[in-house]
């Protein structure tokens, strides 16, 4: 297995910015737009996509043991390790179709689409490439023909990393915002992210309680794409509103306040 804190020259006990700060230098070093080597430039991105990552690098720190190799015929193949820019690990069965367990944010379900896996296998690293179906649950398990060494068929079961901020049920998603106490009061369009990082605007109506739940329809995951489940419905965003109290008022906001109050 390869080394990834020699590949990034950072020791085991690298803190993570120091991790990240080697990333970039080297990246930028190394990246194919500056002449610089196609292989290496990959290499450094496959070791920070996983030290990069706490789980991953917890992970490759502690690795576990894992079954023996997969029977495909006659061949044996020893897939020890798998990693690539979303974290994937190859585990043995005794089914004759190998298995992979992908983990994958919750945007990539969102967005689906063409991603390269890298594998190992006796010592060789391979690319392949898959196709994320639009809207992928966790646990799904999708079979892709010939994509196996050996050309056989490999079945990859999906799982969701948990985004922060972010829950998700079915197609729909939820996150919170903290927005001004004023804009509570008076009303207001705010910007919200979605799960893709597009930029939209919330209609708050005035007089908003702290911790209303507000939907915002056909923003959340697409509808799947995956047999038995397409055209089914696009999910909506739900936006939970926080109160942000400013650290200081003008005496004017102070007097209508009590005002307010009776005093």
């Amino acid at each position: 297995m390869k080394d990834f804190y020699q590949i990034l020259g950072v020791s085991r006990s690298a803190p993570a910015d120091e991790i990240k700060a080697a990333y970039r230098r080297l990246a930028s070093q190394h990246h194919p737009d500056k002449g610089g080597d196609k292989e290496r430039f990959q290499e450094i991105q496959q070791a920070y996509a996983v030290l990069g990552d706490p789980d991953q690098r917890q992970q490759y720190d502690n690795p576990q043991p894992q079954f023996g190799g997969m029977n495909f015929g006659a061949n044996v193949f020893d897939l020890d390790q798998i990693f690539n820019m979303f974290g994937a690990q190859m585990r043995g069965t005794n089914s004759r179709t190998p298995r992979l367990q992908l983990w994958i944010g919750l945007r990539d379900a969102a967005e689906g689409g063409a991603r390269t896996v890298a594998i190992q296998v006796n010592n060789t690293v391979e690319n392949i490439s898959i196709d994320i179906p639009v809207g992928v649950a966790d646990g799904d398990a999708i079979r892709y023909p010939g994509l196996a060494p050996g050309r056989q068929d490999l079945i990859i079961t999906y799982r969701i990393r948990p985004e922060q901020g972010w829950t998700r049920d079915g197609v729909d998603v939820t996150r919170e915002i903290a927005v001004s106490i004023y804009d509570l009061i008076l009303g207001a369009e705010v910007p919200v992210e979605d799960i893709r990082g597009r930029q939209l605007l919330l209609k708050i109506p005035a007089g908003t309680q702290p911790g209303a739940l507000m939907r915002m329809r056909g923003q959340g995951l697409p509808a799947s794409t995956l047999p038995g489940r397409a055209g089914g419905r696009t999910g909506d965003m739900l936006v939970r509103v926080a109160a942000r109290v400013p650290a200081t008022f003008s005496s004017e906001f102070i007097d209508a306040v009590r005002r307010e109050r009776g005093q």
